[in-house]
């Protein structure tokens, strides 16, 4: 993937990743570079309140209560945070072109589509159990005080616990209760609810909208946010440049930097996040052009005119300082190159305030204007205003099979077809003896045991969702503070792994990287310190890899 920035306007080579908040609906808050896990010791943790279009890197944690969040990754793999949610972006790294995720559902739910393409890797640990993601697929996971479960609604899973692997199809539920080792179950998904149709709903929208933008993409594999420009904005030819993009309803006059806010991150300096929908691409990736009698377009050409979408930037203008002290910032041109005199200058500075960017500025013949790599913290107020620590919510999975009237639903590999548990319990007994039988046999074979279904007969039997299932227990789980539960660290990358600073030298706090690299910002994370946590510094086994950054993943098909 494209790089991150280190002070600059342009990046360093490194293995950064860089994701995106793609929606935000209601009350959504986010840390940074949190290390353990961020519900057991909420006082050492700074809380902010998250906008549309925030830039997310390894070690930073979103965190719902009456909201849900979307967020894109790279190559158009999506994660949808429902109400009381916490996620934690564990390791985000990448190596010759291969995404690494590895995902800490700390509680609540979240969906999940991807579709990591060869050398990627994806994984998502939740309460005891974690699970992996080799090919397109689409999944549910929910971590609640009694247990955790993943639903495949589409594709393949394998899920990891207690040193043994299960393969998990289109279909099928893997629960296991909390603090029981043994106690990993297969069973029947439970019905879609409110909160499934609504993920339905976005990944359609998204991936139909991202289908249409792929030739625009110029095979550059990173296709974040050309999505929304296909939605709000039309393409057209710019003479030496190819396809550059304007967005609908701007005037003439219109400045980029019109409507949006800005925060900063000691990692990347500050920040521009777009207000717009579309506000993700244009501001972090190619550059702008004037065009007489069109106003600002955007361009995805690369640095120095190559294709695609270049190196990220946390703000597509080039910072000016004048002798006087005043601040302005340049649309960023595609040909811009670091540290020179901006192509763009010749179309007017927009004078920078505490408040933000205002209107133009033209240049007093007594001031003499310089780029400023990185302007200093205190040249704009944060615009992310700090937020209360989310709130440990009382929730469990659904009643067992002793309430009445419950179905006990598994499915009997050996017929093809789901059969009552009674039955399903019988043929277990029958392979493990024989060693042969159904996929419950095989399971046992492998040492973990296997439970009846329980309560997988109706809308209810599926707990968590913030949505309709879960408002029956909302308030009976608010009385109470659940006791905090450690989680096991996400599963090694089951590949080598080089040590290796994400951000160069001259980063501030010396950089951290890939989980398993050296200390610092996202590196540090431990995983919430449970069984098995690596000592401080680095994940456990790694998960980084080494190599050159490059864009890709899979596409959206």
């Amino acid at each position: 993937m494209a790089s991150c920035i280190s002070g600059s306007a342009y990046a360093d080579t490194s293995h950064a990743r860089i994701v995106r908040l793609s929606l935000v609906q209601g009350d959504v808050r986010f840390a940074r570079d949190v290390k353990g896990d961020p519900l057991s010791d909420s006082s050492q943790v700074s809380w902010e309140t998250a906008a549309l279009n925030l830039p997310i890197r390894q070690g930073y944690v979103l965190a719902t209560d009456n909201g849900r969040v979307e967020v894109e990754f790279e190559n158009g793999a999506l994660a949808f945070l429902a109400e009381n949610t916490v996620l934690q972006f564990y390791d985000l790294s990448s190596e010759d072109g291969g995404l690494t995720t590895r995902l800490i559902l700390r509680q609540g739910s979240v969906e999940f589509w991807v579709n990591p393409a060869r050398g990627d890797y994806f994984s998502v640990t939740g309460g005891d159990f974690s699970v992996e993601a080799e090919s397109k697929a689409t999944f549910r996971m929910n971590n609640f005080d009694d247990g955790s479960n993943v639903s495949v609604l589409r594709g393949h899973l394998t899920a990891l616990a207690n040193g043994k692997n299960t393969s998990l199809a289109k279909g099928d539920e893997f629960s296991m209760r909390a603090g029981e080792a043994d106690s990993g179950e297969v069973a029947r998904a439970g019905e879609s609810d409110e909160f499934d149709q609504w993920a339905a709903g976005r990944i359609s929208t998204a991936v139909s909208a991202t289908n249409a933008s792929l030739p625009l993409t110029n095979g550059s594999g990173y296709v974040s946010g050309y999505g929304d420009l296909y939605t709000y904005g039309a393409w057209f030819p710019v003479a030496g440049y190819g396809s550059c993009w304007r967005p609908f309803g701007v005037g003439l006059g219109w400045s980029p930097f019109d409507y949006g806010s800005w925060y900063y991150d000691p990692f990347f300096g500050w920040a521009f996040l777009g207000g717009y929908s579309w506000g993700w691409l244009p501001y972090h990736y190619g550059g702008w052009l004037f065009q007489p009698g069109v106003g600002w377009v955007w361009s995805p050409a690369g640095v120095q005119g190559s294709p695609g979408v270049g190196r990220w930037r946390p703000v597509t203008g080039v910072w000016m300082r004048a002798s006087n002290g005043g601040t302005a910032i340049v649309p960023a041109h595609p040909l811009d190159g670091r540290g020179k005199t901006p192509l763009n200058l010749s179309q007017g500075m927009f004078a920078v305030t505490t408040r933000g960017v205002t209107g133009t500025v033209t240049p007093q013949s007594d001031a003499r204007w310089k780029v400023e790599n990185k302007p200093s913290r205190e040249v704009i107020q944060n615009q992310l205003t700090t937020a209360a620590a989310p709130t440990r919510v009382s929730r469990t999975m659904a009643a067992s099979t002793e309430t009445a009237g419950r179905s006990t639903i598994v499915f009997d590999r050996s017929e093809g077809r789901f059969v009552n548990s009674t039955k399903a319990r019988a043929s277990e007994a029958a392979g493990a003896t024989t060693g042969t039988g159904n996929g419950n046999a095989e399971q046992a074979q492998r040492g973990m045991k296997v439970y009846p279904a329980q309560n997988r007969g109706g809308n209810d039997a599926r707990v968590p969702p913030a949505t309709d299932r879960m408002n029956g227990r909302e308030t009976a789980g608010r009385q109470g503070t659940p006791a905090t539960r450690t989680a096991p660290p996400p599963p090694n990358v089951p590949r080598s792994v080089t040590t290796e600073r994400v951000f160069n030298q001259s980063s501030s706090a010396g950089g951290g990287g890939r989980a398993g690299g050296g200390a610092g910002a996202s590196g540090a994370s431990t995983g919430g310190a449970g069984r098995g946590s690596a000592p401080s510094g680095g994940a456990p086994g790694g998960g980084g890899r080494s190599g050159s950054s490059g864009g890709g993943g899979g596409r959206p098909h």
